[in-house]
């Protein structure tokens, strides 16, 4: 007998009201919505399946597509058949927590095609509410065994936070909820040795990889399960090099 049928059999004289009892089934529709969606995904067939792989082999990838881009050798890609193939579904290799800084886009970064790549981008590449929910999509839902915290030189959004905190000003519109998520990191390097900002874009990055290692049930799940690898990278503005960070 389930949790549900025997506390309603009960009569509800464990104490648990109606609404407990809503609250429970809800739970349990969701929970086999959730279960569905997996078997679904299981049973068919990706649509590109080279990407079926291990988080380190996907780590080698981006290791590899970041180093044809550095010396200029990217690959041609064959946009139209992948977009033809990507209409039945997507299966990343890797998602990617990426500055909104034009001068980042991470599918040339890694050279990678379409269906590769589940990128989300916000400046200062934190971890939201919104980004965590996505990546637990993206591994849960789509499998995606790996994720790489981006992060970049001369990054504007730390750059004004470090400004906001060190003269305690105000930044006009709602460029202060970034000020919020990334004070943060800029406090915790503030006492180190070298450059300010190149400190705290290197904690920031090491702060979000562990916000998302941690995240609760699912990123930390799949990383305890060893089915997913959580990393952080620096991106080199001149070279255009990714840097990985411990």
């Amino acid at each position: 007998m389930c949790d549900i049928c025997r506390t309603t059999g009960s009569g509800l004289s464990h104490g648990l009201s109606r609404r407990h009892v809503l609250h429970l089934l809800a739970a349990a529709t969701a929970s086999a919505g959730f279960s569905g969606a997996l078997s679904a995904k299981e049973a068919k067939a990706p649509p590109k399946p080279q990407n079926v792989v291990s988080p380190d082999q996907a780590l080698e990838f981006l290791h590899k597509g970041n180093q044809r881009y550095v010396a200029g050798v990217s690959r041609r890609h064959d946009f139209k058949h992948e977009r033809e193939a990507l209409t039945a579904g997507q299966n990343p290799y890797a998602g990617i927590l990426s500055c909104a800084d034009s001068r980042i886009a991470p599918e040339y970064a890694f050279d990678s095609g379409r269906g590769d790549l589940f990128v989300c981008r916000v400046a200062g590449n934190f971890a939201n509410a919104e980004s965590i929910a996505s990546f637990e999509y993206a591994v849960a839902i789509l499998g995606a065994p790996l994720i790489l915290v981006l992060g970049h030189e001369s990054c504007g959004a730390i750059e004004a936070t470090i400004k906001s905190l060190k003269d305690n000003s105000t930044l006009p519109g709602h460029l202060p909820s970034l000020v919020n998520a990334l004070a943060p990191a800029v406090k915790e390097s503030a006492q180190q040795s070298g450059d300010p900002l190149a400190n705290a874009i290197r904690q920031n990055v090491i702060d979000t990889v562990a916000a998302l290692k941690s995240a609760t049930p699912i990123l930390q799940g799949a990383v305890s399960d060893g089915k997913l690898k959580v990393v952080g990278g620096i991106y080199h503005l001149a070279d255009g090099k990714v840097e990985m960070v411990e």
